[in-house]
């Protein structure tokens, strides 16, 4: 017999039970179909040596802005590193002003108000840009900072959901729609552009896989006609990664003639694509970010007196789209950060499913930022797969606690307590939230510390092998993929990750500084 590809001379960490590790990985057609023994006497085109490299199955983000990230390589890069004091904003936005004609866009991402001492300031920007049109996005991308000279474009009447501040200039949540309106739908080229740049830089990480967290319509999407720039990018060999797309909420709508139902255009729903690019969960924002301060609470955030965040539709509104979702075949994922916000999340899925019953519909909860005890056991008494990310307990932790306070912290950005739960979880970043190798994720999910030290709910944190199994094998079942991939398994896709060391070795402290030697898609080799 003869394949395409045999690996040799590795170590696989395979996060199959069945079939923990392995030395040889057989490849054809772009699947895994033989392991170790099993190729005694199997010939191969192309036989690779990895001179004893680590290999891993190939890193999925379940919950990542693909094309926001990409698009922020070009911008202003306001987050920290680099940027630490509001006056390197304010430097940096003066330097592009001088660059760029009057009347043009400067547009910055990634500052975070808990580690600049305060948001930027309008009256600030409109002394160093006056003549162009400054937005500054939040890290949490649910706020930002415009200039004057926009501000007075979009004016001071936000959609529901969303707030202005007119003296300072910062717009919360759906306010942002405001500044999308003048700046959006982008031309398809720059972002089949951006998906390539984010994609080339994946690969790098290891990752294989991940899900496109909204597009389409609303305050998080791009372009009415974003789908179309990701299969430009697939048919022109841009896209290096499998893509997951959620539809935002914004996107489905009533079906002509199909009462109830709620779908996209031709009734499309979860699951219609191939293993390159496929239709994800549709997208439901229920609040909004908790470093933010938006993210719908029980109780008044420990640092802001009376604040309690807000939903960003209506309570029954929300409902009703869950409920709808569901009822027309949809997997949902709701974003709820807040315990007030969960607590309503889960009250649709609940109705969703006793109301129009049907077999595993695996909702999620994106975030699921604050969960209390009660809430833990509901989520698997409800089979709802709770998508956390546990990169911004390392990078934006010191910010979490502060909102918080040290009671409530201890339900934040929980990991042990949904296993032992019973729970799947999967890994993910939320990026360009934060910076988002899947290696930096793991790191945080074993050693729960903040960019200052200090130990965050360190009894959630989980052992090196189940923080690989949530970036592969987590991250697949979420998108009901787990018999497709995220385990090195013969029949799964041949996605891989070589690594310059176990990450699941006792002997590994340092996760976060495992170099990614090489990525494979499909059983496609190529060398970081």
């Amino acid at each position: 017999m003869r394949i395409d590809t045999i690996l040799t001379n590795l170590s696989a960490v395979t996060v199959d039970p069945a079939r923990p590790s392995a030395r040889r990985i057989g490849i054809h057609h772009g699947r895994i179909v033989a392991l170790d023994d099993e190729l005694d006497g199997v010939t191969a085109a192309d036989v690779v040596d990895l001179a004893g490299a680590t290999v891993v199955p190939g890193f999925d983000d379940a919950h990542n802005h693909m094309i926001l990230f990409g698009l922020s390589l070009t911008e202003l890069d306001l987050s920290t590193p680099p940027t630490h004091t509001l006056e390197q904003v304010y430097d940096a936005v003066a330097e592009r002003a001088r660059s760029q004609p009057p009347g043009t866009w400067i547009i910055g991402s990634g500052y975070d108000q808990n580690k600049l001492g305060g948001h930027p300031h309008r009256d600030r920007l409109d002394a160093v840009a006056p003549d162009h049109l400054v937005w500054l996005r939040h890290t949490s991308a649910h706020m930002s900072v415009v200039g004057g000279r926009l501000l007075r474009e979009i004016g001071d009447r936000p959609p529901d959901g969303g707030v202005v501040h007119p003296d300072t200039g910062l717009l919360e949540e759906a306010a942002q729609q405001l500044v999308r309106d003048l700046r959006y739908p982008l031309p398809r080229e720059q972002l089949v552009q951006a998906i390539a740049a984010a994609s080339e830089h994946y690969r790098a990480e290891g990752i294989t896989s991940c899900t496109e967290a909204g597009i389409g319509l609303g305050w998080i999407g791009h372009s009415p006609t974003e789908a179309a720039a990701y299969q430009d990018a697939l048919d022109g060999g841009a896209l290096g990664v499998r893509v997951r797309l959620m539809a935002t909420g914004d996107t489905i709508h009533p079906i002509e003639g199909a009462p109830g139902a709620l779908g996209l255009d031709l009734g499309l729903r979860t699951g219609f694509g191939d293993d390159r690019l496929r239709l994800g969960a549709v997208k439901v924002f229920a609040d909004g970010s908790l470093i933010g301060r938006t993210a719908a609470m029980h109780d008044d955030y420990a640092d802001q007196p009376g604040n309690r965040g807000y939903f960003q539709l209506p309570a029954e509104e929300l409902r009703e789209r869950i409920v709808g979702a569901h009822a027309a075949g949809w997997q949902v994922a709701a974003h709820a950060i807040g315990d007030r916000a969960i607590d309503l999340v889960l009250d649709a899925f609940e109705e969703a499913q006793t109301r129009f019953p049907r077999p595993d519909p695996r909702h999620r909860i994106e975030h699921c930022g604050v969960a209390g005890p009660g809430q833990v056991a509901r989520l698997a008494e409800l089979g709802v797969i709770p998508v956390p990310q546990h990169t911004f307990v390392g990078q934006i932790g010191d910010g979490m606690r502060a909102a918080l306070g040290e009671e409530r912290v201890r339900w934040c950005y929980r990991h042990r307590s949904l296993l032992d739960a019973g729970l799947v979880v999967p890994g993910s970043s939320d990026r360009p939230v934060v910076r988002g190798a899947p290696l930096l994720g793991m790191h945080a999910m074993v050693g729960r510390r903040t960019e200052s030290g200090r130990p965050f709910v360190p009894e959630e944190g989980v052992t090196p092998l189940e923080a690989l199994h949530a970036y592969t094998l987590g991250s697949a079942h979420a998108a009901f993929e787990e018999r497709r991939k995220g385990s090195i398994t013969p029949g799964k896709l041949a996605d891989l990750a070589v690594l310059s060391a176990d990450p699941t070795s006792t002997a590994t402290e340092d996760i976060a500084g495992i170099r990614v030697l090489a990525t494979l898609v499909g059983g496609r080799l190529e060398e970081v």
